[in-house]
């Protein structure tokens, strides 16, 4: 059976999940509020300061995914300060390493932020635009991870139809799983990705707790921005 992993995010634009009759995913994970939009995620997964009025209980089928699980998780990929501190990729590096998926699918993860109603449920706190020095590009941060995805043989998409996303990941319709029309995990410049694996073995930013905001002086800012143009080069004018 093809595991199809939905990540499930709380942008606008991920309300149009509530109105489906039946999914071809094997999983939904739900990111912090997005247990909300549908009743039968089965994974809801949150930071430890998510507020606790706003959380869910776990079910039948149903389990809640915090830091203790997923900071092991992350760190089997380098880390948060390399694989960027915000919960869409945190959730997709947790499934990654989890769920043994075969694809995975964003929704409501554009990380696009525009008006008022920045969230499905009104106005939210745009968390990966905050100024932090993991996420200074998310465009290459998502690049990383489908590097990383392409060597576990999962291919990665976008089910967002918002013409804007920082998510640099091939768009597909959900109407196309069914028909069973989805495209192989896509190939990367393997030159530019062990250039980008020799210089986080050489920066050595790797915080085992997590807690990079504890230790940001020893981080360079610079470094990072170098870093982060690597990873992007992984995935430059590809579009196969």
């Amino acid at each position: 059976m093809t595991r199809n992993i939905l990540i499930l995010g709380s942008a606008p634009s991920a309300i149009k999940a509530r109105s489906w009759k039946n999914h071809p995913f094997t999983e939904i994970v739900a990111i912090n509020n997005a247990w909300q939009i549908r009743s039968d995620w089965t994974y809801n997964i949150f930071p430890s300061d998510f507020p606790i009025e706003k959380r869910t209980s776990p079910g039948k089928n149903k389990k809640l995914i915090t830091a203790n699980t997923y900071v092991s998780a992350q760190n089997k990929f380098g880390g948060f300060v390399y694989a960027g501190g915000t919960m869409a990729f945190t959730a997709a590096y947790w499934a990654l390493a989890s769920l043994a998926p075969d694809n995975i699918f964003f929704l409501g993860c554009d990380m696009v932020y525009q008006g008022k109603n920045t969230h499905f449920y009104g106005q939210g706190r745009p968390d990966p635009i905050r100024n932090d020095i993991t996420l200074r590009s998310l465009e290459a941060k998502s690049a990383r991870f489908e590097c990383f995805a392409y060597l576990k043989k999962c291919a990665i998409f976008n089910l967002s139809e918002e013409k804007e996303s920082r998510l640099i990941y091939r768009r597909i319709d959900k109407s196309d799983l069914w028909k069973k029309k989805i495209k192989k995990p896509r190939p990367f410049n393997t030159s530019a990705f062990q250039l980008a694996q020799e210089k986080e073995s050489l920066l050595n930013y790797f915080v085992e707790d997590g807690k990079y905001w504890k230790k940001l002086t020893q981080f360079d800012i610079k470094e990072i921005d170098e870093l982060d143009q690597i990873w992007l080069s992984c995935y430059k004018s590809s579009n196969a």
